[in-house]
């Protein structure tokens, strides 16, 4: 099985990428699934269920979140309603959506995908590293292979998520800070790793915004509403072939691709 996970997919530059990238890539590498990080669809602040049908439309077959899930109100019904539309797993019970879901390819392969957020930096959250445990329990009850979404901001986090969970999941995978990294990997016991998958939105901006902004904000110290920069966009993602019966990874290349 060959899966594609986007990273964090920002504003319209970022959703117009996806839909150029995703169909070609799908084609071309004979893609089975495809997962992208959708919490910065809207304008760079949350997502729609609008904007999360038309990521659905695109090809995606589950869209992750994070700490900017609720930054649109109207999302909050839509959550329930569409499980696959996650957020970080370790919010605490009774907040709207799950965690984790587990979809099927065309070929009737199934994955089961995992999301959790890091705590260093980050609001303060159930420790995601006991949550993975206890959601992996129930997980692997239905499928060999599991894909772990962290949103963190610390790598420290996330590189220690990757060696906790190696061996468990197919691939622990980082989103968030919107910078991909170079440290792509195969851990000792079979699971794929990568630190930050990047950002799919605008090349030249400040992680997404119009770095102009971002620079006035640095020199000055004082409050900015920011804005979705524009121009040419970057499409990052990850692809990984893992054997979803044995639930190991037998590959994971990044993906860069300027629009």
């Amino acid at each position: 099985m060959k899966v594609l996970f986007i990273g964090d997919i920002f504003g319209e530059p970022g959703r117009r990428a996806v839909a150029r990238a995703v169909p070609k890539l799908v084609a071309q590498r004979q893609i089975d699934i495809v997962i992208g990080n959708g919490e910065n669809a809207a304008a760079g602040f949350g997502i729609t269920p609008e904007l999360a049908e038309e990521l659905f439309d695109l090809g995606l077959a589950v869209i992750t979140t994070g700490n900017h899930a609720w930054d649109k109100k109207e999302i909050l019904d839509y959550f329930p309603r569409e499980p696959r539309l996650l957020r970080p797993a370790n919010y605490p019970s009774g907040v709207p959506g799950n965690g984790s879901v587990v979809v099927e390819s065309a070929g009737g392969e199934q994955l089961g995908v995992l999301q959790l957020m890091g705590r260093a930096y980050m609001p303060t959250l159930d420790c995601p590293f006991q949550v993975a445990k206890k959601e992996l329990a129930v997980l692997k009850k239905r499928v060999a292979s599991v894909i772990v979404d962290i949103h963190a901001e610390a790598t420290s986090e996330k590189m220690a998520m990757g060696h906790y969970l190696d061996g468990e999941v197919v691939a622990v995978v980082g989103t968030h800070t919107h910078v991909q990294t170079a440290d792509d990997q195969i851990f000792p016991k079979g699971t794929a790793y990568l630190t930050d998958i990047g950002m799919t939105g605008p090349l030249h901006s400040v992680i997404g915004v119009k770095k102009e902004l971002a620079i006035e904000k640095f020199l000055t110290g004082m409050p900015r509403r920011f804005e979705v920069a524009s121009g040419p966009a970057v499409f990052c993602a990850v692809l990984i072939e893992l054997d979803a019966r044995l639930g190991k990874a037998l590959s994971i290349e990044r993906i860069r691709i300027i629009d």
